[in-house]
């Protein structure tokens, strides 16, 4: 049975700005999390997952998911995004209202520890 003392409720906020969620350990066993808002014409920034994977979910607008060099996704409102590790990537705000979209990072389990 899983302890309520690790269980969190947050409540996401509506402001123009990126909001921290999960801030990794010790509050989670690795994952982080938080709420990206995007303002049209703006991108997140290119980054690599390195030796994490994650998760997005697009909760209003709309914009492209830059992969790599050369691949890209339409993404917005009601998709959701998964990302492997060692994976370059970009989020990029291509419509006219604002992006916004919650990201979850978690360590890869070593699959040889069966973890």
């Amino acid at each position: 049975m899983v302890s309520s003392e690790k269980v969190l409720v947050i409540d996401l906020n509506n402001e123009p700005e990126n909001q921290r969620l999960l801030a990794g350990k010790p509050g989670t066993f690795g994952m982080r999390s938080g709420r990206v808002y995007l303002a049209p014409g703006k991108a997140c920034g290119r980054h690599s997952t390195k030796d994490r994977e994650e998760l997005l979910v697009f909760l209003s607008g709309r914009g492209e998911l830059l992969i790599g060099e050369d691949e890209s996704f339409q993404v917005g409102q009601g998709k959701v995004s998964y990302i492997p590790p060692q994976t370059g990537h970009d989020v990029k705000n291509t419509g006219s209202e604002p992006l916004v979209y919650v990201y979850c990072v978690a360590p890869v389990a070593d699959n040889e520890s069966g973890q």
